[in-house]
C-alpha cells in the first residue's frame, strides 16, 4: 500500500526524502534496511521530510511499486536501502548496472540470470548522490562507512539501475538518487553494526546528501 496523503508526516509540504527498505529475504526474520527506514520516517532534515516505504524483495515488482512511489511524492531525494550480510559499514553504493544475475531466488522464486533490467538501456547509471561528501559526514560522526563499487547483482542493484533510470528518464530537474547498504544487525550474523549507530549514520549522510550540491574530491576507491 502506497503512503496515503493523510498519513504522511505533518510537515509533509516539504520538499520529501524517500527513504526505502525490504522485506526479510533468503530466510531472516528481520531486514536491518527496513528497521533502519522506519527509524527515520517523519524526520526533518534541512528542511526535508523523510517518508519512508517499503519495497518487495522481488525483480519487477520493487521497481514497480518505487515508480508508483515517485509518481504520488515526486521526492527531491531517494535514498534505497538493503541489507548486505557480511559488509561491516555502512556502504554508499558507486554505480548500478543494467544486469539481474541473481544467485539466490527473490521473494516470490524469480531466479534470473543475465537478464537485462532495461532492454536497450545504457550499460550502467553512477548514483547522483554526493557520495563522498557523505562519506566524511559520517566517518566523522564514527560510524563505519565506506564506498562501494558494486551492488551486486540481486535485487538490490535491480532499484539502485532501474531508480537512476527512472529519474534519468521521468525525473524532474534536481532530483537526486541512490543506494545504500547496510550490514546484519547483532544477533543476525557477523560483521554487524547496531541499529542506533545505524541510524546515527545514515541520519548524518542524507544530512550531507541535502547540503552538498556538490561532491567533494576524496580518495575512496578500491584497488580490487
Amino acid at each position: 500500500m502506497l503512503p496515503h496523503p493523510h498519513h504522511l508526516p505533518s510537515g509533509a509540504s516539504n520538499p520529501v526524502i524517500l527513504l526505502t527498505g525490504f522485506d526479510p529475504f533468503g530466510g531472516d526474520a528481520v531486514n536491518p534496511s527496513w528497521l533502519l527506514a522506519q527509524a527515520l520516517q517523519g524526520q526533518s532534515i534541512g528542511g526535508h521530510t523523510v517518508v519512508s516505504a517499503q519495497l518487495p524483495t522481488v525483480f519487477g515488482q520493487a521497481l514497480e511499486r518505487l515508480s508508483a512511489l515517485h509518481r504520488q511524492l515526486r521526492p527531491a531525494l531517494t535514498v534505497c536501502l538493503g541489507q548486505a550480510g557480511g559488509r561491516a559499514a555502512l556502504s554508499i553504493e558507486r554505480i548500478g548496472i543494467n544486469v539481474d544475475d541473481a544467485r539466490i531466488p527473490d521473494n516470490r522464486g524469480a531466479q534470473p540470470i543475465d537478464h537485462a533490467i532495461v532492454p536497450d538501456g545504457p550499460a550502467a547509471y553512477f548514483a547522483s548522490l554526493p557520495i563522498k561528501a557523505m562519506l566524511r559526514a559520517v566517518q566523522r560522526a564514527g560510524v563505519p562507512c565506506e564506498v562501494s563499487q558494486t551492488a551486486g547483482t540481486f535485487v538490490c542493484n535491480h532499484v539502485l539501475y532501474g531508480l537512476m533510470h527512472l529519474l534519468a528518464t521521468e525525473g524532474a530537474a534536481g532530483m537526486r538518487g541512490g543506494f545504500v547498504h547496510v550490514p546484519w544487525l547483532p544477533g543476525l550474523g557477523t560483521p554487524s553494526l547496531p541499529l542506533r549507530d545505524a541510524v546515527r549514520g545514515l541520519h548524518t549522510a542524507l544530512w550531507a546528501a541535502v547540503l552538498a550540491r556538490q561532491d567533494i574530491a576524496l580518495g575512496a576507491g578500491a584497488t580490487h
